[in-house]
């Protein structure tokens, strides 16, 4: 009986010293052995496809979740899959505006959805706000992704919060009438579409313009170098930011190593590792940004509550869906 006992609390130890984080994205190995060497805590990484999708199963053993936008988040949250991560530490350094209020869901890193336009088609001065895109001037000039895509939900579901439903619905329908072409492909391929001359303005987030540059295509490149980029609404309520966040899951058994992990990817050190690759913004005031994202220019962010964003997504679907947005 007593053998049995020891080996149950090994067992517990064991487990207690073991976290399993679902990230589609992985994780720099950096970050897991710094995290290891300092803590002793081992993070087990999942980012294949079919082992993601057993992260909600009953029997699940996930600790953490990392994942891309507001919109994630609050489809774990609505489905009641999220724990609240107590911690000073998280609340000192994360701004209220970039995290749930009650720490079911944490901003890690952020990025601004930009707007791109071909130099020499387009005077800036017609594009300083994300509302001159539905300008008639802009007729058959404008490129932007399928309403479907959460980059684009987000946006209007913060103009929504922003500006008030009815102006929202009037934005998403000028935007559908200065189309260049019906939304497809991702950020990159607007982007290339402006560079070739099948629209002249573009929507995309900020690290694009980063991940073009360092491609090792010299079309992209040019391509990136032929951009102009614009901040939205600096002299309103600043550009919409959005985030790459991590989550506490219920079905966690390890709770206190889990927060742990939080509040390591919080750390200066591990910030700027974290953004060095991925080119977007910290969250910690401290780190600072890679030099390539550094170099767009400093800029006003929106400073709206993503909860209220969040709290918008449906309304913002209901709208693209009744316009025939596609």
């Amino acid at each position: 009986m007593k053998k049995l006992l020891l080996t149950a609390a090994f067992a517990c130890m064991a487990l207690a010293n073991e976290i399993n984080l679902y990230s589609g994205k992985g994780l720099d190995p950096k970050l897991a052995n710094m995290f290891e060497s300092q803590t002793g805590i081992k993070i087990n990484i999942i980012k294949d496809k079919e082992q993601m999708a057993k992260m909600n199963a009953p029997d699940s053993k996930a600790d953490l979740f990392m994942g891309m936008d507001v919109s994630t988040f609050a489809k774990l949250q609505n489905d009641d899959k999220l724990a609240p991560a107590k911690s000073k530490i998280i609340d000192s350094i994360v701004p209220a505006n970039l995290k749930d209020k009650n720490n079911n869901w944490i901003g890690l890193s952020k990025r601004a959805r930009v707007i791109v336009y071909d130099k020499k088609a387009i005077n800036p001065k017609l594009i300083q706000n994300y509302e001159d895109l539905a300008k008639p001037e802009l007729k058959g000039k404008l490129l932007m992704r399928t309403s479907n895509v959460s980059f684009n939900r987000s946006l209007l579901a913060s103009i929504i919060a922003n500006d008030g439903e009815d102006r929202a619905k009037e934005w998403a329908k000028g935007t559908l009438n200065n189309l260049a072409r019906d939304p497809k492909g991702g950020d990159r391929e607007q982007a290339r579409g402006v560079y070739e001359g099948i629209g002249a303005v573009g929507v995309m987030n900020s690290y694009y313009i980063i991940t073009l540059l360092n491609s090792k295509k010299q079309s992209d490149q040019e391509t990136a170098k032929s951009l102009g980029v614009i901040f939205p609404n600096q002299d309103g309520r600043g550009t919409h930011i959005n985030i790459s966040g991590i989550a506490l899951l219920k079905s966690s058994q390890n709770k206190d190593a889990a927060i742990k992990f939080i509040e390591f990817m919080l750390s200066k050190e591990a910030q700027e590792i974290l953004v060095s690759t991925s080119h977007e913004y910290p969250v910690n005031k401290d780190a600072k940004p890679s030099k390539e994202i550094a170099a767009l220019g400093k800029f006003k962010e929106d400073s709206i509550s993503l909860n209220k964003v969040a709290n918008e997504l449906e309304n913002a679907q209901k709208i693209y869906k009744e316009l025939g947005w596609k």
